[in-house]
């Protein structure tokens, strides 16, 4: 007997997304880890949108909080990641992560080795230098970068000291490589195994079991080209992690978009809840970048305001789940000025909400706000 495809509405939707990123009701400073682990890492290219990020999620918690996670208790870890760009993830994820990145074979493939003038034998030579050089103590990409020549030569510390940065990005998949606490205006990198002083990574499928469920409950309802896009890998082998699931997930229809959930989850994200409140996100927020289509955050007119070019994401203002304009803010003498464009005329009930948020971040970056929306 055939069965029908469960049928959801973006409000649904959108309302479980929101939930789910914790979003809805900022959690306590002690659900930190948490909350990074739900949302699948803290997109971390921009130091500052990370921190807006996690501010965006926690109740009362300030910048020396995020930090001192990151370098004095190594709680959590920055590293290149999903797609090959800059998160933050739990410490005790990374191995996890490591599992899944470590499988994915652009490296070896002629397209890169070319550009980056190595034989594939070469480039696991070079890796395995990093990873022999990196111990507890951070060092700075130069200090690295010697010590890998005297290992490899100069070729790999020419590789090394590039500004496309070509070695560390396959280092970091591997699991050779993570960040250490900024020196003044350099960075630094630590080997994570002997930084975090445990690593137990468990097999790629399992590694893919757990991050495909996390991704599911945090982005879902989501196709195998929308995991593929999240992940930085084709749609084929993304169908292929995804159907390793089996019977764990359901296929459902959101006017007319298919895409997959958790089965469990189904009766969460029918269940009735209230409209999500105005929250002001930073660019790049995990929130925006990771769920699609676009067409459920954004009407298409103001697509390219969110979405802009060179792969820049805005910051935005979200009410009910959805982008309903875009902001900036800017520190102006001993004060901070948020400017708020909305796409459509906001309520009096919006606006006083947005006034409440900026608030707030005037309190985690420590100076007053001034608020001007634009008509």
């Amino acid at each position: 007997m055939l069965t029908s495809t469960p049928r959801l509405t973006w409000d649904q939707v959108r309302k479980w997304r929101v939930s789910q990123h914790h979003l809805d009701r900022r959690a306590p400073k002690s659900k930190l880890l948490e909350i990074v682990r739900d949302v699948c890492g803290i997109h971390a290219q921009v130091p500052s949108s990370a921190q807006l990020q996690v501010w965006s999620r926690v109740d009362g918690i300030s910048r020396d909080d995020i930090r001192d996670a990151l370098w004095d208790h190594r709680k959590l870890v920055r590293t290149w990641s999903l797609r090959g760009t800059l998160h933050l993830h739990s410490s005790d994820d990374l191995p996890v992560y490591v599992a899944a990145l470590s499988q994915n074979d652009r490296w070896w493939k002629g397209a890169w080795l070319r550009m980056i003038g190595m034989t594939e034998k070469q480039l696991r030579t070079t890796l395995d230098a990093i990873h022999s050089s990196l111990g507890a103590r951070p060092i700075t990409r130069e200090q690295l970068a010697d010590k890998v020549a005297t290992r490899v030569g100069t070729k790999g510390r020419e590789r090394m000291l590039s500004g496309w940065g070509e070695m560390l990005k396959p280092a970091a998949f591997q699991g050779h490589l993570c960040s250490g606490p900024p020196r003044g205006q350099n960075v630094t990198f630590v080997r994570p195994d002997r930084w975090l002083g445990k690593w137990e990574p468990p097999t790629p499928e399992d590694a893919w079991n757990v991050i495909v469920r996390r991704y599911l409950r945090a982005y879902g309802p989501a196709s195998r080209e929308d995991f593929g896009r999240w992940w930085g890998m084709q749609p084929a082998p993304a169908g292929r992690v995804l159907k390793s699931l089996g019977d764990e997930l359901a296929e459902v229809d959101v006017d007319d978009y298919r895409g997959w959930v958790p089965s469990q989850d189904l009766p969460e994200i029918r269940k009735k809840r209230p409209r999500p409140p105005v929250r002001l996100l930073a660019g790049f927020d995990v929130y925006v970048v990771g769920n699609r289509p676009r067409e459920s955050l954004v009407d298409k007119e103001f697509e390219s305001r969110v979405f802009r070019r060179a792969g820049w994401i805005s910051p935005v203002l979200l009410i009910g789940g959805a982008c309903a304009g875009v902001w900036k803010h800017e520190r102006r003498g001993a004060q901070i000025e948020v400017s708020v464009s909305p796409f459509r005329k906001l309520s009096g009930t919006h606006r006083k909400a947005i006034n409440e948020e900026a608030d707030r971040l005037g309190k985690f970056l420590g100076a007053p706000v001034t608020v001007t929306i634009q008509s």
